[in-house]
């Protein structure tokens, strides 16, 4: 089995910051690319970051130059920095990530529990 736990959520003024962690652990060979997402009641996921197990990373127009996603490949976790955080950035959010389990198989996408991030005005 793989887990996902997130962790750092939690209530901020706008213009703070936080950083998430979502830590990996089980059966794992390998992880492609880990992203994060974010949703709020009523409304779709939404994409607000990736990043590929080289690097490569990838934002939402609404957070670039705000937020950073990283990652360590060794520990199996990934961050995502939030500063200049805005109220419309409140949500929960979710990491996800792409899962070998045996190094030959498919990829599977798992995804973690959630974390509450509210930004207060």
């Amino acid at each position: 089995q793989v887990q996902l736990v997130e962790s750092g959520g939690g209530l901020v003024q706008a213009g703070g910051s936080l950083r998430l962690s979502c830590a990996a652990s089980g059966s794992i060979f390998g992880i492609n690319v880990m992203g994060w997402y974010r949703q709020v009641p009523g409304k779709q996921r939404e994409l607000v970051a990736t990043i590929t197990s080289g690097g490569q990373s990838n934002y939402a127009d609404s957070v670039k130059g705000r937020f950073t996603v990283s990652r360590d490949n060794a520990k199996r976790t990934q961050y995502l920095q939030m500063n200049s955080l805005k109220p419309e950035d409140t949500a929960v959010y979710y990491c996800n990530a792409w899962v070998s389990i045996r190094g030959w198989d498919r990829e599977t996408l798992y995804w973690g529990q959630g974390t509450q991030v509210t930004v207060s005005s």
